[in-house]
């Protein structure tokens, strides 16, 4: 219900009701009776918490919780760049990485690998008390 997933998405983005209904217009109880889903906003209002929340009135309105985390977690994948092995098994990070991840000369990176999808990732580690399990 678009109730559940206003409070879902109030607390996730760590809006206080107050700071909520202050960014669009309405009172505490207003929100507070739309996450009880004792009323329903508008669809102007619909449409503003949409946009605050980056996200379709559909998604607002109809989505599940599960979904709502699904697409936050798409927004956050990114194709950094193509790389290859150099002869000494090096890989050169392309440049667009460093900035996107705030990665230096120097850091410390994890590398990750899923056996049965075949892939592997690199994690930035900000400080190197790190234990490897096998």
């Amino acid at each position: 219900m678009i109730g559940d997933n206003l409070k879902f998405l109030r607390i996730k983005y760590k809006y206080t009701m107050e700071v909520l209904a202050e960014k669009i217009g309405v009172s505490r109880q207003s929100v507070a009776k739309w996450e009880n889903n004792e009323t329903l906003p508008d669809l102007l209002k619909c449409n503003e918490l949409a946009k605050i929340y980056d996200i379709s009135i559909d998604a607002l309105v109809n989505g599940t919780i599960e979904e709502l985390l699904s697409k936050e977690d798409e927004k956050n994948k990114v194709i950094v760049g193509l790389t290859t092995v150099d002869n000494n098994g090096c890989i050169k990070l392309p440049e667009k990485a460093f900035s996107i991840f705030g990665i230096n000369i120097g850091d410390s990176l994890i590398l990750l690998g899923d056996k049965s999808k075949g892939g592997i990732a690199m994690v930035k580690v900000d400080n190197n008390n790190w234990i490897l399990k096998e």
